[in-house]
């Protein structure tokens, strides 16, 4: 016997059934905007692949008998490490309930990006800070969401412009210790920390402002640039990889080549592009 005739489909059922779907989706909708942007997006996509897998491993379907059990016993340990891995976004979910922003209306994201204004205002303000040897690290957002980065320093939503990016590091001002990050085509934040690379091949020479370009790069697909303020050498970060003593020139076509998608092994050589001091 079907599931619906155990139901009395009345006008009074129907608007609640409706109500409870909408409730349902509504709920999902917040919640995809709440990891919007951040890192977690990737945890739920391996945890969606998880429960897949679960799925069709179960006695209805293939009857995987070894991976079903092994995903059954780990269910508990599973829920207590996805509370762990998710805890910033559960954090700032009560958070939002508490100021009553449940039911806020998100911004839609900015639709034209000009890339060759940003690249340009970038480049200019980067080879202006290489002159007077003005350490600088700006980081560029691209799919990897930087939000738990970007809450950590200065909020700006400010246009890109060479002057302002210029201005942010200015030695001993407020915003020029730390990275200022740069979402579609507005500076999202200054003075933001990010995590520093472990990596033990580095050069020793590099301090802690290439460290935190690195270690970005290695924790999303973000684009860092780094000024050195010893030697007002320009540096460029991507995917874990290290490229020193970049030109005007090059500095331009390298953002070009990397935030247009393109492919960037000719550029980024393993460790040894890491290793250059």
């Amino acid at each position: 016997m079907s599931f619906a005739s155990y139901i009395t489909w009345t006008p009074l059922s129907i608007a609640a059934t409706v109500l409870d779907i909408g409730i349902l989706a509504f709920i999902i909708y917040k919640l995809l905007l709440l990891i919007r942007g951040t890192r977690a997006v990737t945890l739920v996509r391996g945890l969606a692949v998880i429960l897949v897998v679960a799925f069709l491993s179960g006695p209805q379907l293939l009857n995987l008998r070894a991976i079903n059990w092994l995903l059954v016993s780990l269910q508990t340990a599973v829920i207590v490490v996805v509370a762990l891995l998710f805890q910033p976004e559960l954090r700032r979910a009560l958070e939002q309930i508490g100021r009553g922003q449940v039911f806020s209306i998100t911004r839609s994201a900015l639709a034209d990006e000009d890339i060759e204004h940003m690249i340009s205002e970038i480049t200019e303000a980067v080879v202006s800070c290489a002159k007077t040897k003005t350490g600088v690290l700006i980081v560029m957002e691209r799919e990897t969401g930087l939000s738990d980065y970007i809450e950590t320093g200065v909020l700006l939503d400010a246009a890109i412009t060479q002057e302002f990016l210029l201005n942010i590091f200015v030695p001993f001002t407020p915003l020029h210790d730390g990275a200022a990050i740069i979402r579609g085509n507005r500076v999202a934040a200054a003075a933001c920390f990010l995590p520093l690379t472990d990596n033990p091949y580095l050069n020793t020479s590099l301090g802690t402002r290439h460290r935190a370009g690195i270690g970005i790069s290695e924790v999303s697909d973000a684009v860092s640039l780094i000024v050195s303020e010893e030697t007002g050498i320009i540096s460029m970060a991507s995917d874990g990889k290290l490229v020193r003593s970049l030109d005007e020139r090059q500095l331009r076509e390298t953002l070009s080549t990397l935030l247009s998608g393109s492919n960037t092994a000719k550029l980024f050589k393993g460790k040894e592009a890491a290793k250059r001091g």
